[in-house]
């Protein structure tokens, strides 16, 4: 069969480009085979950055060749405090998309939720936490969101990366700074998973 070498336009171009992101890819796989992993940075406007070797400490581990992969997490579908989060998030310099992610791992979107170390609310901020950023009633959604977020805020301007702002948020700024990054707690490890992961199912939903 001939191939058809006329595919013009807009249908083709994205063809080419997403042809070229394969490659590269595919290149990116082959050239880690050797050290047999990929490395990741997220950077804080979401960008995500790959390697075949770990370039600095801000890269990690984000998959190793040849083993089974395990199911990535199903973001959570909830839109009851959308215009809340926008809102609130673009106050602070925040990417919506991303206080949604926190919103859905901390708490499942319940405003009335206390974990069993007394976090409280959508946010899952601690007693102390809440009076340090001004929040009167942790239950009340806008107060728990603007505390948690302004929270959120102050991991990222300290950090400069999602990776150890959302770790330190989970684990505390003291537990990053021990250890120089991601603490090697799997309960943070896979809380920082989740967190991007569901960030990168929200960003549609505010879109808009």
């Amino acid at each position: 069969m001939r191939a058809n070498t006329e595919a013009t336009g807009k249908g083709g171009r994205r063809g080419i480009r997403a042809l070229s992101l394969v490659c590269a890819l595919l290149g990116l796989a082959t050239s880690a085979q050797a050290g047999g992993a990929i490395y990741s940075f997220t950077d804080e406007n979401g960008v995500i950055h790959f390697t075949g070797f770990r370039k600095d400490a801000r890269y990690r581990l984000a998959e190793r060749l040849n083993q089974p992969r395990r199911a990535k997490p199903r973001a959570p579908r909830d839109w009851r405090y959308d215009g809340l989060i926008g809102l609130t998030a673009r106050q602070h310099r925040v990417q919506p998309a991303l206080v949604k992610a926190v919103i859905a791992v901390e708490s499942n979107f319940d405003a009335d939720a206390v974990s069993n170390k007394g976090a409280q609310g959508l946010m899952q901020l601690m007693p102390e936490t809440s009076v340090s950023l001004g929040v009167e009633d942790p239950f009340q959604p806008t107060q728990n969101v603007r505390g948690g977020t302004l929270y959120l805020r102050k991991m990222l301007d300290r950090y400069g990366d999602m990776e150890r702002a959302l770790a330190a948020y989970n684990a505390g700024p003291s537990a990053v700074d021990r250890h120089g990054g991601v603490p090697p707690y799997r309960e943070t490890q896979d809380y920082v998973t989740r967190v991007l992961t569901y960030y990168r199912h929200y960003h549609g939903d505010f879109a808009r």
